[in-house]
């Protein structure tokens, strides 16, 4: 049986002529990467939730600290690509 390292179909092209127990076998693999990939999520979406756990938390600290969350120039940058005008040009000249 061949190799399930790259990710295609060429093994199921000829999935008739497969015996019973390389059909197993092939599920077996094929399931046992299948709970891996899953881990692997279940992994990643946790690393996810406390980033942004964190990322709440220091807008929150720096709301509470006095700071301004957005800036009306950071507002208005937003609104500039948002309605897809040129950036408008500074007093230097940059945009």
């Amino acid at each position: 049986m061949e190799a399930l390292d790259d990710i295609s179909f060429d093994y199921l092209v000829n999935i008739q002529a497969y015996t019973d127990e390389e059909l197993k076998e092939l599920i077996r693999r094929l399931s046992e990467e299948e709970n891996e990939l899953s881990k692997r999520r279940h992994l990643l979406h946790g690393q996810i939730d406390i980033l942004r756990a964190e990322t709440q938390r220091r807008l929150r600290d720096k709301h509470q600290g006095g700071s301004d969350l957005v800036s009306d120039a950071g507002v208005d940058v937003l609104t500039d690509v948002l309605s897809r005008r040129p950036p408008k040009k500074t007093p230097s000249g940059e945009g």
